[in-house]
């Protein structure tokens, strides 16, 4: 964006007059946001309003702040607000445009090859929710960062593997990695929860939610690492999508590793709109709410809202499911976890379900209940937790 600098209780510009990389480099790394990426002049981000703080700013690169740099002084400038400064730096690219776009199209400045093996491949690739790495290669010299990273294969994100510093600068090889599959994502208030979309001819394009169940959603939970699918909602619950529709008529056994392996009617080939488009919630969003994944009060989606789970038939099987559900183990307690907010379910299961949305749910059973009843739950994931519960609980 504009950089601006506050300063006497206002916000200001700074002038472009010899605005280089090392300044950009001192803004980018005062956000935290990695190194610069663009470094952009002439109001690029659009003009300013009010002061013009700086001018002929001129920074080493090693400054912790744009006020330590070079400059002609607060207020002293010769310039107008068509020359005000602006700076992308590399987290705002990989946030806005994605890491998938950065490798593909062989943007110069990616990532050091040296150490930069297959699994570090796969890490990127499931990163941008696509299959797993298919090629790897190496070529020469040009700027490079996170030049010694070592991932072990299961990190859900590059900034997850070892590396001695988050951004560093050398030059010598950078890497390309070619994924299968096209990359999804969910567009919405998580990552684990929101529209589907998948990366297609350059635009992100949605899915028709003719036939949308639980065992297509599950396919996108799996794909980004987000757990199991909790629901499967219709009708645009996250908002309709902008481009294209790709993808109508998914018809998923539950363990395809992407979605476009799953049958369908084509690609672009539908009989929707976008009020139609498809929306997956995982487990990785919210099902226990307490000191741990593995234990807490229970909270379901149903009927297009959050909810808790009365405790009145809330024993050792319903337990026993969700446990499974989030990869926890097997229940071991039903304890409550304090008040929840929003409607309150009454839920049955026989304990060999797979998945909580397979027991039965009821609001009607649930009338005599209040949210001093809300269920919760303790699982063999967390049995430290549950030892340190006893303790406390227990006089002898």
């Amino acid at each position: 964006g504009r950089v601006e600098i506050y300063h006497n209780g206002e916000w200001g510009t700074v002038c472009d007059d010899g605005w280089d990389n090392n300044d950009a480099n001192v803004v980018c790394k005062q956000l935290g946001c990695g190194p610069p990426f663009i470094v952009h002049a002439s109001a690029y981000f659009g003009e300013g309003t009010g002061k013009i703080w700086l001018d002929d700013v001129g920074c080493s690169g090693n400054e912790k702040s744009l006020s330590e740099c070079y400059h002609r002084g607060f207020g002293t400038h010769n310039c107008e607000h068509v020359e005000d400064a602006g700076v992308t730096c590399y987290l705002s690219f990989l946030n806005k445009y994605g890491l998938f776009l950065l490798l593909v199209v062989a943007t110069p400045i990616v990532l050091s090859y040296n150490g930069f093996d297959m699994n570090a491949a796969n890490v990127a690739c499931r990163q941008m929710g696509c299959g797993p790495a298919i090629s790897l290669s190496g070529y020469s010299s040009g700027s490079t960062l996170l030049p010694d990273l070592s991932c072990s294969g299961s990190e859900f994100s590059l900034m997850e593997c070892q590396h001695s510093n988050s951004w560093t600068y050398q030059y010598g090889y950078y890497a390309y990695v070619y994924c299968s599959d096209y990359p999804v994502r969910l567009t919405g208030p998580s990552w684990c929860a929101g529209r589907v979309e998948i990366y297609y001819n350059a635009a992100w394009q949605t899915v028709c939610d003719d036939g949308w169940d639980l065992n297509d959603a599950q396919v996108v939970c799996s794909q980004l690492n987000c757990g199991v699918a909790v629901a499967a909602p219709h009708s645009a619950y996250f908002g309709k999508g902008r481009d294209k529709i790709l993808l109508d008529d998914v018809a998923c056994m539950g363990n395809e590793t992407h979605l476009t392996r799953c049958s369908h009617r084509g690609y672009l080939d539908h009989n929707c709109s976008h009020s139609q488009d498809a929306g997956v919630i995982c487990s990785g969003e919210k099902m226990l709410i307490g000191p741990s994944r593995c234990s807490g009060r229970v909270e379901i989606f149903n009927n297009g809202s959050w909810g808790t789970v009365c405790n009145n038939s809330w024993d050792i099987n319903e337990a026993r499911v969700i446990c499974r559900q989030l990869g926890c183990g097997t229940s071991l307690s039903v304890l409550h976890f304090g008040e929840g907010i929003g409607e309150i379910n009454e839920v049955t299961c026989t304990g060999s379900e797979r998945y909580l949305p397979e027991c039965s749910y009821s609001r009607d059973g649930a009338q005599n209940c209040n949210h001093s009843q809300d269920a919760g739950v303790i699982c063999s994931g967390n049995v430290f937790f549950l030892l340190n519960v006893l303790v406390k609980t227990c006089s002898n």
